[in-house]
């Protein structure tokens, strides 16, 4: 099989189209490259999916965080205290521990109501792994909306006063792109930690829909074929050093794009600073 109809067998495999047996006897660097870049499609979507839905979250819990009143106040800190002193590995055995439990069938008094189509989904990967990706990084992101909204300076505020705005006016068009300008750095760490997180769900216990797994599981099943390691985890390495270019540039340019008010010696520059430790 040429590198071409490799590609053409195995290249959306992570979907459920092409080739469904995995290569067997000598495998080609061709088919590590191929498989593995098709189970990067899995690490995209939970990536893009949780980074999207958890910038609402994100931010709703920073207002919420912000709020004189206790009742709204408490819920946030909790959330995010929760979610930011707990490892995100731990997180994902929790979830799926209990997502695994949820009731299949509903009894009642006449018959019993089969519910599996609905709580099925939370057991699988596509679904219980996105919301734990989702809840965590709408907690770190969060955190960093809220550092920003405190950080928002006094005279916007008092000039948004002078020109009779309040409420939601002067959310909108003051605190919140004041905001988004302060924390969009800060953000985009995040993002590009949130895609390297994805690699965790391999290890969560969530199982793959019919071994239509993410780069990493193509990965671990080259390196006990080959029984070598040092071919299929550096091509995951590459892949995901394009993810967080692509990341970086379009974070950029978001980032621009917020501050394009600014004199250019005044704007801040995305600068990707790894975490170390979390």
């Amino acid at each position: 099989m040429s590198c071409w109809e490799t590609v053409q067998a195995y290249a959306f495999r992570s979907l459920g189209y092409g080739e469904r047996l995995l290569p067997r006897g000598d495998i080609t660097l061709c088919e590590q490259i191929t498989l593995i870049g098709s189970g990067l499609i899995w690490n995209v979507y939970f990536g893009l999916f949780a980074l999207f839905l958890g910038f609402f979250l994100a931010v709703a819990l920073a207002v919420a965080k912000s709020s004189p009143r206790a009742v709204i106040r408490k819920p946030a800190e909790w959330f995010i205290f929760v979610f930011r002193g707990s490892p995100l590995f731990i997180q994902f055995f929790l979830a799926y521990f209990a997502l695994v439990n949820l009731p299949e069938e509903i009894t009642t008094a006449s018959r019993v109501i089969d519910i599996s189509w609905l709580t099925d989904p939370f057991a699988r990967a596509w679904l219980g792994a996105l919301i734990v990706l989702f809840l965590n990084t709408s907690a770190y992101s969060g955190e960093i909306f809220y550092g920003a909204l405190r950080s928002v300076p006094k005279g916007d505020l008092e000039a948004a006063d002078a020109y009779g705005m309040t409420g939601w006016r002067r959310f909108r068009r003051i605190v919140f792109p004041t905001t988004m300008r302060l924390a969009w750095p800060a953000y985009t760490n995040e993002a590009i930690f949130l895609f390297h997180a994805t690699t965790l769900v391999y290890f969560s216990g969530f199982p793959a829909f019919r071994q239509q797994g993410d780069a990493l599981y193509y990965a671990q099943y080259f390196a006990d074929r080959t029984f070598n390691p040092f071919v299929p985890y550096p091509i995951v390495a590459v892949y995901f050093v394009i993810v967080t270019l692509i990341v970086i540039t379009v974070f950029g340019m978001i980032n621009r794009r917020l501050n394009r008010h600014l004199p250019a010696a005044r704007r801040q520059r995305v600068r990707y600073r790894p975490n170390l430790i979390r």
